[in-house]
C-alpha cells in the first residue's frame, strides 16, 4: 500500500530535482523516459524516510549519485540498509564516474536491473513467511500421496 508523502518531504524533493548536480543532470538525461533499455526512472523521490535520487519501482532498483562529501557515511549505510529492508537495490555511483565512464555505469544499471528483484518485504521489514505443510499450491491429497 502506497503511503502519503508529507507535503514538506514532497516540497524538498522538488527542490533537489531543481538543484541537481551536473552527475545528476548527466544520469537523468540518459534515464528519462525509458531511454535506457526501456527501464523507468524517477527521480529525487521520498522513500521512507529518505529521498532517493533516482528509482525504478518495476526493478526495486534505487540508483544514486555521490559526491565525496558520501565518502564512508553513517547515514549513507542507514539509507541503504532501510532501502534493502523496503526491498530495493540499491546501486551507488561516485559523480566523476558518471561524468567521465557514463557507459559503464549504464551498463551497470542494466546488468543489476536485469537480475530479478529483491524479495518484496512486507511491511516492518519481515520477509512473508514460507507457506507451512498443506498451505503450497496443491496438498498431499491432491498429489496422491
Amino acid at each position: 500500500m502506497r503511503q502519503a508523502v508529507p507535503k514538506q518531504k514532497r516540497t524538498f524533493a522538488k527542490t533537489l530535482r531543481a538543484n541537481a548536480t551536473e552527475a545528476e543532470k548527466q544520469l537523468w538525461r540518459l534515464l528519462r523516459s525509458r531511454r535506457l533499455a526501456s527501464l523507468k526512472f524517477r527521480r529525487q523521490v521520498p522513500i521512507g524516510p529518505w529521498i532517493v535520487d533516482f528509482v525504478s519501482f518495476e526493478h526495486r532498483l534505487v540508483v544514486e549519485a555521490d559526491g565525496s562529501q558520501h565518502a564512508e557515511s553513517e547515514d549513507d549505510k542507514r539509507r541503504d540498509y532501510d532501502s534493502s529492508e523496503r526491498g530495493f537495490r540499491v546501486l551507488r555511483f561516485w559523480n566523476n564516474d558518471v561524468l567521465a565512464r557514463p557507459q559503464a555505469v549504464l551498463e551497470m544499471i542494466i546488468d543489476v536491473a536485469s537480475t530479478s528483484p529483491s524479495p518484496v518485504c512486507a511491511p516492518g521489514g519481515a520477509h512473508p513467511p514460507s507457506p507451512t505443510r498443506g498451505e503450497g499450491r496443491k496438498s498431499r491429497e491432491e498429489h496422491g500421496r
